[in-house]
């Protein structure tokens, strides 16, 4: 079998330069039409972290009741919390936009990105810019500091270097859940609301002990759509907890290679769902 040449190598090289020269001038246009409404932009923005912090009060509320959930204590749920959050946020900021796929397929508008000297995923990722998601990440941010300052933690040198990996690679992982459920917008015409039972559903999902989960979803949230390597895999790590289904510990160190697998299947989703579109006007 023929191997890409470094030609083609150059040319991928070139495609992804352009894709991301393409999403910063386009992000930088909306966060340019943002920040010309300045006090709008800080409301938006608070009530975006009001908004998700309503999530952690529930937290509270249950531990007002208990004293564990499944076993794990307010700071070590409030740890997966953060962990969960801010990967989420992160993901959400950066290509939350690739949701409004189903309305451009709906009214023919994805038409005039196709036309543009530009690569098409990168036209919809930074479509409509969000700069007001920062809240989420804020909160998040917020609930992972107080964690870290109250959580026991026996610190040692590859724990503090996996951490900021972790969130990197969740937010890698929730931005490959994002284009794969895009992808299939393709074929559903209009699934947004079952992407966002993987992307919004799934970092909920992750805020809590994995210990409180049947087996059954927590194998298929491992080894079919794993987002347990988002936190539950290397916060078991972290907090010296047991590892869900007996898992083996060195999977706490796979993260970046779970992100980057899951970036490649989503992309080859994106391009086959790509070239099966037909424009509404054919």
């Amino acid at each position: 079998m023929a191997r890409g040449g470094p030609d083609d190598r150059g040319a991928a090289g070139r495609r992804v330069a352009d894709g991301v020269r393409a999403y910063r001038m386009i992000a930088a246009m909306w966060i340019r039409s943002t920040m010309a409404y300045r006090v709008s932009f800080a409301l938006t923005t608070f009530g975006n972290f009001a908004a998700t912090a309503l999530d952690f009060v529930a937290i509270l509320l249950m531990f007002s009741r208990v004293d564990a959930l499944g076993g794990y204590a307010l700071p070590e749920v409030a740890f997966l919390y953060g962990l969960s959050s801010v990967s989420f946020g992160l993901a959400d900021l950066a290509i939350g936009s690739m949701d409004r796929l189903g309305r451009r397929l709906r009214d023919g508008s994805l038409d005039t990105l196709l036309v543009r000297p530009a690569p098409v995923l990168a036209q919809v990722a930074a479509d409509r810019f969000a700069l007001r998601r920062l809240g989420r990440v804020t909160q998040g941010a917020l609930v992972l500091a107080y964690a870290l300052w109250t959580v026991d933690i026996d610190w040692t040198v590859p724990k503090l270097l996996l951490m900021p990996v972790v969130l990197v690679s969740g937010a890698g992982i929730f931005g490959a859940v994002f284009v794969a459920g895009a992808a299939f917008q393709f074929v559903a015409q209009d699934a947004s609301e079952a992407q966002n039972a993987f992307t919004y559903g799934g970092t909920t999902l992750l805020q809590y002990p994995p210990t409180i989960f049947g087996k059954e979803l927590v194998r298929g949230v491992t080894f079919v759509l794993p987002l347990a390597f988002v936190n539950w895999l290397p916060a078991a790590y972290l907090l010296d907890r047991p590892y869900p289904l007996g898992l083996p510990g060195w999977l706490a160190f796979t993260p970046p290679l779970v992100a980057v697998a899951c970036g490649a299947g989503a992309g080859l989703a994106w391009r086959a769902g790509l070239r099966t579109y037909r424009s509404t006007g054919s």
